[in-house]
């Protein structure tokens, strides 16, 4: 059994902890650590077993290095900022600890979604014997695995990969995200990109969009976003053409969104308020609700997942693998919304494929390049059931 620290306590944090508790034969003992003590108390009563607590600031690393050896911590589980995947990585070099995050670096002051800064840590991971296994969540994470299944099993060559998350959950609110919103409104008013014939191509914010119906969820509008899970994809894969990423959005959303880019306060450039600087998006984020507290108040399903296109057995073959999640089901078992759940399990799956030595692979490693068998296994029964849907030639989906 494994020690286990858990950096974070919003939503996502909230998720791990409580599966981390469940699996007793796994997890000897866990921490979960935010620079809010308070919130992880919180999470703590939630949980079925004892567990402990602690304050800690993810941007010094001296600190979390000195709580990983306090603790005795094996595996460090990151679900914090991005902006702190570093930190928490040089952390665990110091203390002797494998470490799991859900989301790629970005530096604070640029919109830049880049594996290459974490990816720049290999050798050291490797010269230590330790693991650190990169984008844990959903997607990325489990699209990724969908991935490497798909190219495990179903096909002899993958041309065409498109990344579809359709949210239709409904939180009754006229603005707010589903997961950080710092990190959300980032991420959308952001360039588009994909890559298609050895070559990234850029579209402008939003502008590439698509109508799809899909099990569960019905009919929803998706756009072309740039998305990390694809840099390390295209690596990856054998015989790819194309990859792209969409997410759904509601004409609501966009509308306020609009709104708040014309009047400046998605930007994270400085601005002068009565004698200080403010970032406008850190702001922004402060009066808008926070995603944890959404909960309660959520209904509807998600269904993310990966539409494939490519060759097997000499003839041209296409399935679908998705999930579909239930954000009432998932408040009713965790207390967290459909959007925490997704991200929180997987990387709870991840954790325990890594304290078994299941997934035992020293370096840095995004999760397409380990087995996908025992992690699929894992994760039906650990509440994310997913499926496979061959799609016949008229059904385009995209």
């Amino acid at each position: 059994m494994s020690k286990i620290l858990i950096i974070g306590a919003g939503g996502v944090g909230n998720v791990v902890a409580q599966k981390c508790a469940a699996e007793r034969e796994t997890f000897s003992d866990i921490l979960l650590a935010s620079r809010t003590l308070s919130k992880c108390d919180q999470i703590a009563s939630r949980c079925a077993r004892p567990v402990q607590t602690a304050q800690v600031d993810a941007d010094r690393p001296e600190e979390v290095a000195a709580l990983i050896k306090r603790f005795g911590a094996e595996i460090v589980v990151n679900v914090a900022l991005p902006y702190q995947d570093l930190t928490i990585m040089d952390a665990c070099l110091a203390a002797g600890a494998h470490y799991l995050d859900t989301a790629n670096y970005e530096p604070r002051d640029e919109a830049r979604f880049c594996y290459k800064w974490q990816w720049d840590y290999h050798d050291r991971f490797l010269e230590r014997g330790l693991m650190a296994t990169l984008g844990c969540g959903f997607d990325p994470g489990v699209t990724n695995v969908f991935c490497a299944h798909a190219q495990k099993h179903l096909f002899d060559e993958i041309h065409f990969i498109d990344i579809v998350d359709v949210n239709a959950g409904d939180h009754g609110l006229p603005f707010a995200t589903n997961f950080n919103p710092e990190i959300n409104i980032r991420e959308i008013t952001a360039q588009g990109r994909y890559w298609e014939n050895g070559q990234w191509l850029a579209t402008e914010p939003m502008a590439e969009k698509r109508r799809v119906s899909l099990p569960e969820t019905g009919d929803s509008d998706i756009y072309l976003l740039y998305h990390e899970e694809l840099e390390s994809l295209v690596l990856n894969i054998r015989g790819l053409k194309r990859i792209r990423f969409w997410m759904s959005f509601g004409e609501r959303y966009l509308t306020h969104l609009r709104v708040l880019q014309n009047v400046g306060l998605t930007s994270i450039k400085p601005v002068a308020f009565e004698g200080r600087e403010i970032v406008p998006l850190q702001f922004l984020k402060a009066v808008l609700p926070d995603p944890a507290s959404l909960g309660s108040r959520t209904k509807g399903k998600t269904n993310i997942g990966c539409v494939f296109d490519g060759i097997k057995d000499g003839e041209r073959k296409r399935v679908h693998i998705y999930n579909v999640c239930d954000h009432e089901a998932s408040f009713k078992e965790v207390g967290s919304q459909a959007i925490s759940y997704t991200t929180g399990v997987p990387a709870m799956t991840g954790a325990m494929l890594m304290a078994k030595g299941v997934w035992k692979k020293p370096g840095v490693h995004n999760v397409e390049i380990l087995d996908p068998d025992p992690f699929l296994e894992a994760l039906g029964p650990l509440g994310l059931p997913w499926r496979v849907r061959d799609l016949g030639p008229e059904e385009t989906a995209l």
